[in-house]
């Protein structure tokens, strides 16, 4: 992939079949799995996609990749080995740690949008036991963030701030809240790989030879690793992000 992504919940019939679960990971269900991928990038572990299943209770055990999901449809309760659980509804965004111990229980069908992260580091964490799936709350307190690089700008700096949710145990994988006041900023080949779930506002995208698109509350976007993007807000915005940049 080499350009920005309009993200799409997709209708069944747009779904690709991937099967049941194995019955060896399920207490109950069959977990009957349709998705799509809009990145599956080999290279630095990360995939980009929508995730749809039928009800299903999954076995406990340790979670193998770090995931930030955004719900969709349905709704997931997330048990943990300590007993405490996580409840999702729709429209809510939370992410798993690797490592983290817990089970999947779902009562209905379920959509979501995913990254996923296979980090092959071997990095575990020093706290397993203190792992946990969380929400990133939109009441989370925000910090002040740095802009985009000034040379890139056409027109005053924005104000930007943030509210990091969560960071992999190697640093390339984050997840939180970003605000901007509004800004131009021209196209440039993107560092990272970038999610972007727009909250509040809008922002037009584009690829510096014609291509434009308008993305507001609601939308989801991805912006792959070498994609070029340019910025452009006319409103305050506020977006849900989980970005990877590669190490070295």
């Amino acid at each position: 992939m080499t350009e920005f992504v309009r993200l799409s919940a997709l209708g069944s019939g747009e779904l690709e079949d991937w099967g049941p679960m194995p019955s060896a990971d399920l207490i109950s269900g069959t977990g009957q799995q349709y998705g799509y991928l809009w990145l599956d990038d080999a290279a630095t572990g990360l995939m980009i996609g929508v995730w749809q299943c039928s009800p299903m209770t999954g076995r406990m055990g340790p979670w193998s990749t770090n995931e930030v999901m955004i719900l969709l449809e349905g709704a997931v309760s997330i048990d943990h080995a300590d007993g405490s659980t996580l409840d999702v509804a729709a429209g809510e965004a939370f992410f798993i740690p690797k490592g983290t111990v817990c089970s999947w229980r779902q009562e209905g069908d379920l959509k979501k949008f995913f990254a996923i992260h296979n980090d092959s580091s071997g990095l575990t964490s020093a706290a397993p036991s203190s792992l946990r799936a969380r929400k990133i709350e939109r009441t989370t307190p925000f910090t002040p963030a740095d802009g985009p690089d000034p040379a890139l700008l056409a027109g005053p700096a924005p104000s930007c701030k943030e509210a990091l949710a969560f960071t992999d145990l190697t640093g390339q994988l984050t997840a939180g809240l970003w605000s901007a006041t509004p800004y131009r900023r021209k196209a440039v080949p993107f560092a990272r790989h970038e999610l972007m779930h727009i909250i509040e506002g809008s922002v037009t995208l584009d690829d510096g030879r014609g291509r434009k698109e308008t993305f507001v509350a609601g939308d989801t976007c991805f912006v792959p690793l070498g994609a070029s993007a340019g910025w452009e807000s006319q409103e305050p915005v506020t977006k849900l992000f989980c970005s990877l940049t590669p190490s070295g």
